[in-house]
Formats: C-alpha cells, sequence, structure tokens
C-alpha cells in the first residue's frame, strides 16, 4: 500500500514522535511504500520571536518575506528534518531526507478565507506544481522511506514555504496514494470536540460537510478535512486524521482517529 504521512510541527516536537516512528517504521517493515511530509509551524514562530521578528500571519497563513523564508529554511530543511530523520532510524526505518524534490511557483495574492473580502499576498509562498517522481520512486525502489521538508523550488531557483497540508494532499495524489495519514493533536474528527469518546470513526465527504454545516465539525479541523475534499476526488482512496496509534489505524480501519472516504 502506497502511504502519505503528513506530520505537522507540534507532532515533530512532541514527546509522540518515538511511537509514530515506530509505527512507520512497523508499516514499512509490512512492504508499505511510505512517503512523510512535514512541517515547523511552532518551531518557525518561535525561532522568529528569537530572532527579534515579528510573526505575521493572516487567517491561519504565516506571510513569508525574505528573513521569514531565511527562518523556514533553517527549521525545515535543517533542525526538524534531522530530527525526524533521526527518530525515525532509532525507531528501524531508513528515511532520506529531502529538500529538493517539490516543484512550486510563487502563489499570486488571492482572496484567503477568514481574511475579508481582499485579495492577500502572502509573499514568498508557494503553490505545488510537481514532484522529482525519479527521485522518490528511486529512494522507495531502494528501501528508504522519503521525508520532505515543506520548501519548493522553482525553475528560476527560487525558493518557496509550502503549506504541509497542501504539500502532503499534492504528493498524495501525485503517488496515486491507497492512503493519506494526517497526525495532528486530536484524535480525529469529535462530536464535541472536547470529549475524546466522541470520535466518530468514518465519514463520508457528503456526512463531512453535513457536520461542517451542523457545527459539529468547526475551527482548525476545517481547513484539514476540507483540504482533503480535492484529493479524494483526484484518486487517493481514504484519509485517516489520528493522533497516535497509527499502524492500528492502519491496520484495522476506524480502530483510531477518523477515516475519510469519497
Amino acid at each position: 500500500m502506497k502511504i502519505v504521512v503528513k506530520l505537522g510541527g507540534e507532532v515533530v516536537g512532541d514527546p509522540r514522535l518515538a511511537g509514530i516512528a515506530r509505527d512507520l517504521a512497523a508499516l514499512a517493515s509490512e512492504g508499505h511504500r511510505i512517503a512523510v511530509v512535514h512541517g515547523g509551524g511552532p518551531q518557525a514562530t518561535d525561532l522568529q520571536k528569537r530572532l527579534g521578528l515579528t510573526p505575521r500571519i493572516v487567517a491561519g497563513r504565516r506571510v513569508t518575506d525574505e528573513a521569514t523564508l531565511d527562518v523556514m529554511k533553517m527549521v525545515l530543511a535543517g533542525k526538524l528534518n534531522v530530527d525526524l530523520c533521526a527518530a525515525l532510524r532509532a525507531a528501524g526505518a531508513r528515511p532520506l531526507g529531502l529538500h529538493g524534490a517539490i516543484a512550486a511557483r510563487r502563489r499570486p495574492p488571492r482572496v484567503i478565507e477568514g481574511a475579508g473580502p481582499e485579495p492577500i499576498d502572502l509573499g514568498l509562498v508557494g503553490d505545488v506544481v510537481g514532484f522529482d517522481r525519479a527521485l522518490l520512486d528511486a529512494a522507495h525502489a531502494g528501501g528508504f522511506m522519503p521525508v520532505l521538508a515543506c520548501l519548493g523550488s522553482g525553475d528560476d531557483g527560487a525558493v518557496y514555504n509550502i503549506n504541509a497540508d497542501v504539500a502532503s494532499n499534492r504528493l498524495a495524489v501525485a503517488l496515486e496514494a491507497d492512503l493519506l495519514v494526517l497526525v495532528t493533536s486530536v484524535d480525529g474528527v469529535r462530536r464535541d470536540v472536547s470529549d475524546a469518546a466522541t470520535r466518530i470513526p468514518r465519514l463520508t465527504v457528503a456526512e463531512v460537510r453535513a457536520a461542517i454545516a451542523s457545527g459539529a465539525i468547526s475551527g482548525g479541523m476545517i481547513p484539514k478535512v476540507t483540504e482533503s475534499f480535492a484529493a479524494l476526488g483526484e484518486g487517493v482512496k481514504r484519509i485517516l486524521i489520528v493522533a497516535g496509534d497509527v499502524a492500528r489505524a492502519v491496520r484495522e480501519p476506524g480502530s483510531a482517529g477518523t477515516l475519510l472516504e469519497p
């Protein structure tokens, strides 16, 4: 099975990482082809502040100027990619850290939900236009687990900051993944966000739309599930939103997290 796993920065810097790394190593040992995409938002914000920079966030999206892009390079392609690969190797996996596999172009100004009616220029933020499939296929053929930092590069050599949810969804489509796993701080979609007992094991796209309309899905979970709709419509078979226990959730669908299906 082809599996793309997205790890947010809050996961990479969390004690849960060791267990998640063991799960991914176990799944890889069973023959699954796994590619990991990671972000680093919390760590980037922390480093910006330590450097005397003021982060500018618009409706949850980071505005990226030259100084901020330098921070993203240091955090994503540097510390976090190295630390994540170290955790995966300690768990028995064969990770391959990558920051040159995403092709991108600069995102033009556009209206952002929650930021008013005017188009917003996010600066040096990119839209994914492709991946180096030959590189990724060679890594998998050699038994390696690609670990992609969310930075894209243009044909002109420019570097762009890429949203991790966007990158993982696009990679899942490009690889025709059987499963996209979004590892978050919450164990799936809940009817009551404060009550873990209200976790919803499975949802179709139609059921997700109804849950958003009713308010059962709200806040930061909305962009995660809505971003996934396009991937499901473009060939990705299933999407799993989970906080941990990844191997069990993959082996026993519905046992942990929330499984999104067309």
